[in-house]
């Protein structure tokens, strides 16, 4: 095991180029596949990209604020004790990357933002305390436990076809999540993940003589300090608690309202909502929680640019019908057996090209639906079958590791090298599930 992961963090470390080379290069290859496997032309390439590049800026706000509201709230005085305090469980290298794992795990389940960004801030903490822990299988080991998002309560295929009116309502009605997320070969895929990833990225620990650490002292954020001798109005404001605490208070009474009229229904908004006024709160001061947003905000860039060039390819994937092909493609080959195996594997390379479980689902559902329909399949199964499929390909896709990689000061190529392994292990457990459960 050694060996492999030693080559395989020497490949990724040698050949996989920055996030951004990354989606310039999956640009120019979905732009290529359009011309060859469909009927589109360069010309209408050109425009579908163009016409979908910015259809993503409401989510790439969104996911800013993922990582800015979490790195605030991670980074203030009561958040650090509280996180200090779960990594005090940890006694060695190893434990700490089972801890690490399982609290990515759950926190993913509950809502993939929570997870994505409580893993990260999670593993830094294990970093500073725990001596010898390799650094990138701590982020690795984290961010592996994002593959079980769409099996959670945030799901967006399960919650979707769970709602009213939805797109595909007339074809399958409305499906129950008893039938999807609650289903129970689905509980029993989710139930061994949580056993086998952590004892996977155990086994996934270097050599000592390959082992790379961080010094803790890197880790310790300057805080801002509050001023005994301010001299104007506006500067007792800024060191002042009581406008912090106003506006935190408001925050929060709005999220009783909303839970209680809604029960524990969280979705991104809510959690960006719920990070961000309890990071006010924390902080105490105005003047300390814009001094963490400042720091935070750096970490950005990569979401910025990044996520245009994504929502240009989910253009040309949907526009010119790549995606459909793809899906129909592997339709073409499965029988009632091997159906929701292929479902699978190909919502994992669909979710390549159009990063979004609900623009995925808009484009797979008509076809795999209808070959549901055709091998007399369940709908609910082929349904997670996607969804599985869409969280499993996460592992090795620069899109969605962009926080927790912004939070954790690394490359993608960093934590690739893991990534991998764990993607083609969890990938094993997944299929067998959906063939035999």
């Amino acid at each position: 095991m050694k060996a492999l992961i030693s080559l395989s963090n020497k490949i990724m470390q040698r050949y996989l180029p920055d996030p951004f080379l990354f989606v310039v290069i999956l640009t120019l290859v979905v732009f290529g596949f359009g011309l060859i496997f469909t009927d589109s032309s360069s010309l209408e390439m050109v425009q579908y990209w163009g016409n979908g590049f910015w259809s993503l800026l409401a989510f790439s706000m969104q996911m800013v604020l993922v990582l800015v509201t979490g790195y605030v709230l991670a980074s203030s005085p009561l958040f650090k004790r509280f996180l200090g305090f779960l990594a005090s469980f940890a006694k060695s290298p190893g434990s700490a990357i089972v801890i690490v794992t399982i609290v990515s795990m759950i926190a993913s389940w509950i809502n993939w933002g929570f997870g994505l960004v409580i893993g990260a801030l999670f593993a830094k903490e294990l970093a500073k305390r725990v001596k010898g822990v390799d650094y990138r299988l701590l982020i690795a080991s984290a961010y592996s436990g994002f593959v079980v998002w769409h099996a959670g309560f945030s799901g967006s295929i399960p919650l979707s076809i769970a709602t009213a009116d939805h797109p595909f309502q007339d074809m399958i009605g409305v499906i129950s999540t008893s039938e999807t997320i609650f289903a129970t070969f689905n509980v029993l895929i989710v139930l061994t993940l949580f056993i086998v990833l952590p004892i996977i990225n155990r086994m996934l620990m270097p050599s000592k003589e390959e082992t790379v650490t961080v010094d803790p002292e890197l880790f310790n954020e300057t805080a801002a300090t509050l001023e005994k001798e301010a001299l104007t109005p506006a500067e007792r404001l800024e060191n002042s608690m009581v406008l912090s605490i106003i506006v935190a208070v408001l925050g929060i009474a709005f999220l009783f309202s909303y839970f209680i009229q809604n029960g524990f229904a969280l979705n991104l908004d809510i959690v960006n909502f719920l990070f961000l006024f309890l990071g006010i709160l924390f902080h105490g001061t105005p003047k300390r929680f814009l001094a963490a947003v400042q720091e935070a905000i750096k970490g950005a860039s990569g979401i910025v640019i990044q996520f245009p060039f994504y929502a240009g390819i989910m253009g040309m994937m949907t526009a010119s019908g790549l995606a459909v092909v793809m899906s129909e493609a592997f339709v073409s080959i499965s029988n009632d057996m091997t159906f929701y195996f292929f479902a699978f594997l190909s919502a994992g390379i669909v979710n390549f090209f159009v990063p979004s479980g609900g623009g995925q689902w808009a484009v797979q559902a008509p076809i795999m639906l209808d070959a549901a329909q055709t091998l007399d399949a369940s709908v609910a199964k082929t349904a997670m079958a996607v969804a599985w499929g869409d969280a499993w390909t996460n592992l090795i896709q620069p899109f969605w590791a962009l926080p927790a990689l912004a939070i954790a000061g690394l490359k993608a190529k960093d934590i690739m090298g893991y990534c991998v392994i764990i993607l083609v292990i969890s990938g094993v457990v997944i299929s067998l599930g959906l063939l035999f459960l």
